[in-house]
């Protein structure tokens, strides 16, 4: 009954913070360490799925005008950018997929509070940092400032920093709106996801079958509870800054360094 109820907490987790810049590998981290006593990286790539579903279906209006975009009007601005953004994070992340599936670094909740505090600080001053100039959406960027938002992607390979995060606070940066620069990120997010997804199945395919179970059971909550984030985050950020998840994160980094240091 506990392995249930654990792959359920977990799956929520999973769809909440996937999409919300808090780090969803960072929460996921933590509450192992807090259900079972230690974290398990593979299950927790596997919830991918979920989201990653979650993200297909609410964009995929957006999704389909990209297509009719490059086949049909030849509009490839768009795609273009995407693919430049995937790249780094990509192919950083491909490369050294063993190494950070077995180094206790990215599994480690000081290295978790860390990330999640800096990244936090720079969410509650990022509207105060200078910008480039505003550009309304992810097609118009120009070639580089989708090259920097996807070498700033790479950081998010540490748990803690958060994919959506880095993505987010650099698309501001690169002079797009929140709203934009959110759905800009969650477009990114699909193929990298994808890929991902593909490379579990050819390759750990046999953990899958030893946790078929939980893993499908976690995976439907993170799609449940994907859907509903993404929803209303997209409202949120449309009239709203980073500055709210900043604090969250700044509050939880020392919460966790201080349970950590008690314990020890």
């Amino acid at each position: 009954m506990w392995q249930w109820l654990e792959a359920v907490i977990l799956g929520i987790i999973q769809g909440v913070t996937e999409f919300i810049p808090v780090s969803s590998s960072g929460h996921l981290i933590l509450a192992q360490n807090f259900l079972s006593g230690a974290s398990d990286h593979l299950f927790v790539q596997f919830l991918d799925i979920g989201t990653t579903l979650a993200l297909i279906i609410f964009f995929r209006k957006r999704i389909w005008r990209i297509i009719t975009d490059v086949f049909v009007h030849r509009n490839y601005r768009l795609a273009r950018n995407l693919i430049i953004t995937i790249l780094p994070a990509g192919l950083i992340g491909f490369a050294m997929a063993g190494f950070i599936e077995t180094n206790s670094f990215f599994g480690n909740p000081l290295v978790v509070a860390t990330g999640l505090f800096v990244v936090g600080f720079i969410m509650v001053i990022l509207e105060k940092l200078p910008k480039t100039s505003y550009v309304p959406n992810g097609e118009r960027l120009p070639w580089w400032r989708a090259l920097v938002i996807g070498l700033a992607q790479v950081f998010a390979l540490i748990p803690g920093v958060s994919r959506s995060g880095s993505t987010i606070i650099t698309g501001r940066l690169m002079g797009l709106k929140p709203a934009e620069a959110a759905e800009y990120s969650f477009l990114v997010s699909i193929p990298i996801m994808l890929g991902v997804i593909l490379k579990l199945m050819l390759s750990d395919h046999a953990y899958l079958g030893a946790h078929l179970g939980a893993i499908v059971v976690s995976n439907l909550a993170a799609f449940i509870a994907g859907i509903l984030v993404i929803r209303f985050l997209m409202g949120y950020l449309s009239k709203h800054s980073l500055a709210a998840f900043g604090w969250y994160r700044m509050g939880l980094a020392v919460v966790v360094i201080a349970i950590v240091l008690l314990v020890q």
